[in-house]
């Protein structure tokens, strides 16, 4: 296989020795990888494994993968493996293929775990259990991202889908900070206090929330992200689990449940209360999602209050610097349900088992891995041993340390689930509903309907 890319990223770990297996360090590894490591990675560290090839594929292309080969290449100078990458922007039409052909890559970066369910499925995965360190998994990964790997196979047992590598946070709310600062307002804990904030701003004669969902054919998928939050706050993980991707079908949670109804109301309080979205309900639909948050940068600003990815600020107007918005934690409404985090990310499986593979596996699930990316911008690491200082993006470093505080963390429902569901009928359905012309019983009925028999 031609090499495209290099692949795996770089290697040191931990603020300093944890754990009660940390091993004095080989000349090719730094002393901070050789905390609780597999057999394979120190076999890969002592330099036992060089010139062994590892291949990968994933979704990663252009600037993406210039900076995923910058940040891997130390790996590979310390062990010798030859980590090869194809990225693909069809990444999963070609994934599917290789799997069906029996001629999968030793390693895939899944950025959507609906896609490495199904294939997990078939039976094609390896079970990471099988060979990762247990107790390291749980020291350097927070339980709910251990959850969120756990798929089950053919024979309907769980196994451990793959180690997640980079991720990227939603539950933050964007603010102008110079003008939320000359207004006065207060950052809110709570939903009570996000709802009086609401109504102030609206008394000041503005309007609070800036909200746009139009995305070409994509349209709609802001709405099923603010539902996925309400969810998350108003109702059990067991329950959003079995919403948006349920291990038994049998237990799947309707979108006809109060649970699911009682959300979009909630989001519907927001979005439709009159005075509290600029440019009103009827903009909400035909405004795209990138230009939502510019009238907050207005003099005065048209709006306060932004609710999006951190991938909204390469949106902002080009004017606008770090030092002229802030954001908050979009707050808890039933503190039953804790501090939840949305989140996106990617997932990396693994289809062959060979001693380097293992390697690079064990390796990954190390925060160093991702350190030049972090340096570079544009991602998140899961990982807890990943230092504050690796990130050079302040916006960046802040959203990690919010989702490291969170209670738990979920995945963005509507990319778990099925197709026909995530990217056709919820985000069509939302459409319709924001846009009046259906109710919302109807719109969960439809949706519903689209769910694979």
């Amino acid at each position: 296989m031609k090499k495209l890319s290099f692949i795996v990223m770089a290697a040191a770990l931990l603020f300093g020795a944890i754990g009660t297996t940390t091993r004095a360090a080989a000349p090719g590894c730094p002393a901070g990888l050789w905390t609780m490591m597999s057999a394979e990675l120190e076999s890969a560290c002592k330099g036992e494994m060089a010139g062994k090839v590892v291949t990968m594929t994933g979704p990663f292309v252009d600037a993406d993968a210039a900076k995923f080969d910058a940040t891997i290449a130390e790996f590979e100078g310390w062990t010798g493996i030859d980590i090869q990458y194809t990225g693909s922007k069809e990444f999963e039409a070609a994934i599917r293929a290789s799997v069906e052909a029996k001629a999968a890559p030793d390693l895939a970066d899944f950025p959507q775990p609906g896609l490495l369910k199904d294939i997990v499925g078939k039976g094609a995965v390896v079970d990471l259990n099988t060979y990762m360190n247990a107790d390291w998994l749980k020291q350097n990964y927070k339980q709910s991202w251990l959850d969120m790997a756990q798929i089950a196979g053919p024979d309907g047992k769980t196994i451990m889908a793959g180690v997640w590598i980079k991720d990227f946070g939603k539950s933050q709310v964007f603010y102008p900070k110079k003008a939320w600062d000359a207004a006065g307002y207060k950052i809110p804990t709570t939903w009570d206090e996000l709802i009086a904030l609401s109504d102030q701003i609206v008394k000041d004669g503005a309007a609070p929330w800036c909200v746009g969902i139009e995305s070409g054919a994509a349209t709609g998928w802001p709405a099923t992200d603010w539902i996925e939050e309400v969810m998350l706050r108003t109702t059990s993980l067991e329950n959003y689990d079995n919403w948006s991707f349920p291990a038994d079908p049998a237990k799947r949670l309707p979108f006809t449940s109060p649970e699911v109804k009682n959300a979009a109301e909630t989001l519907a309080k927001i979005w439709f209360t009159d005075g509290y979205v600029y440019g009103g309900r009827s903009k909400i639909v035909s405004t795209n999602f990138g230009d939502a948050p510019t009238p907050m940068f207005t003099d005065p600003p048209g709006c306060y209050l932004h609710k999006q990815g951190n991938f909204i600020t390469s949106f902002f107007p080009k004017t606008v610097t770090e030092a002229d918005y802030d954001f908050f934690y979009l707050p808890p409404i039933d503190p039953a349900y804790g501090k939840p985090y949305l989140v996106s990310g990617d997932i990396l499986a693994q289809f062959s088992d060979r001693p380097e593979v293992r390697a690079v596996v064990d390796f990954f699930s190390r925060g160093e891995a991702l350190k030049g990316w972090l340096a570079a911008g544009g991602t998140l690491a899961p990982q807890n041993d990943v230092k504050p200082e690796w990130y050079t993006n302040a916006t960046e470093r802040k959203i990690a340390q919010f989702i490291s505080e969170a209670t738990s963390v979920r995945f963005d429902g509507s990319d778990l689930m099925p197709g026909a569901v995530g990217s056709g009928s919820f985000w069509k359905g939302m459409t319709d509903w924001v846009s009046g012309t259906a109710d919302l019983d109807t719109v969960l009925k439809e949706i519903d309907a689209a769910w694979p028999k």
